[in-house]
């Protein structure tokens, strides 16, 4: 194991996955410019040639009809994006040929390309450089859709991605580049991309999130455990398609409420999804209703003063849970102290 950021990981994995076969290409906007898409592509052009790492014209929907030309041929192509509003632009290309070519051709020809496109808020992004859409890309079948929060599964689960046979979209929030943690060194590191993770084992509630919110609703988790002896058991779904339902099902069952905290919109969310299966096959284990912590449904503002009260954290996560259990208890501490709009004082940059 070895420390590092969430970006060094990314970076860690393409090495490892151009080292491992010739066929893996990475391109995309800013691919091999100083900054190297927040890190993640750092020393990539010159250890592997600008051959198979290069930089693209702006043209979103051809550069990814080349790289699934390229899968098709027999590459294993990683696109980048460094916004996912940016790649709205390729929709025909990823929901009409990516994720539908292995059915019309009846199993027999594969698309081994994988996405990444990053996602979430911070310093003025607004309305068209902020969005969360994983909730409309996993309604695309044929189309695997994860969404890593730790280093360790970072790597992984980019290595698992590239040698997938199909289509898997990688999404990262802007915010967890700069997360530290053990990373398996190992070249050949797999994750799974169809299993959801217990992160934090309770008894009292569940709690289900997505990317960035795990790291929120740990903050809530070790002030209530601390302040009040709340036990919280607490799933990192990893996998937004497909969703991991075992796992959700089993946890809801034991615990016998649920919080579903997501990074996206309230209608027609990923989270909106996860309560209405639990509604469905766990409704005689409820102590209590379903709660859902979302974006709101409207744009993000540009600037600060628009956005200071459009996110949750870890003190909406918090109260949430009270009002679950019924209990009255002063979350003041909880409040965010530090700007709203970088993940904490520590930050410098860049977006």
């Amino acid at each position: 194991m070895k420390s590092m950021t969430f970006s060094q990981a990314i970076n860690d994995a393409l090495h490892s996955a151009m080292k491992q076969d010739d066929s893996v290409i990475c391109y995309g906007l800013g691919v091999n410019d100083p900054k190297s898409i927040f890190g993640t592509t750092t020393g990539l052009e010159k250890a592997f040639s600008s051959e198979r790492v290069f930089d693209m014209p702006t043209a979103e929907n051809g550069m990814l009809g080349v790289g699934i030309g390229a899968a098709i041929g027999g590459l294993k192509p990683v696109m980048i994006h460094q916004r996912l509003d940016f790649f709205l632009l390729a929709m025909d290309q990823l929901v009409n040929s990516a994720a539908k070519w292995h059915f019309m051709f009846g199993g027999q020809q594969s698309v081994p390309i994988t996405i990444r496109l990053i996602i979430g808020r911070g310093w003025g992004q607004g309305p068209t450089h902020s969005q969360s859409l994983q909730a409309m890309f996993a309604q695309i079948p044929g189309l695997k859709v994860v969404m890593p929060t730790n280093p360790d599964d970072a790597k992984g689960m980019l290595l698992e991605s590239i040698f997938d046979p199909n289509p898997v979209l990688f999404l990262e929030h802007r915010w967890l580049h700069h997360q530290i943690g053990d990373v398996n060194s190992s070249d050949t590191h797999r994750v799974s991309i169809s299993k959801s993770k217990i992160i934090n084992a309770g008894n009292d509630i569940t709690i289900i999130a997505l990317s960035y919110q795990v790291v929120e609703s740990m903050k809530a988790i070790k002030f209530l455990e601390s302040n009040l002896d709340i036990s919280c058991s607490l799933i990192d779904m990893v996998t937004v398609n497909p969703i991991d339902w075992e796992t959700i099902v089993t946890d809801v069952q034991s615990t016998g409420r649920v919080l579903c905290v997501d990074t996206g919109m309230e209608i027609c969310s990923v989270m909106s999804e996860v309560v209405a299966h639990i509604s469905i096959n766990c409704f005689d284990s409820l102590k209590s209703k379903p709660r859902r912590i979302t974006q709101p449904f409207q744009p993000e503002g540009t600037s600060f003063s628009l956005t200071k009260d459009l996110y949750s954290g870890a003190f909406e996560i918090a109260s949430e849970i009270l009002m679950a259990l019924e209990i009255d208890f002063d979350l003041s501490e909880l409040k965010v102290t530090t700007p709203h709009d970088v993940p904490g004082a520590w930050f410098s940059g860049p977006f």
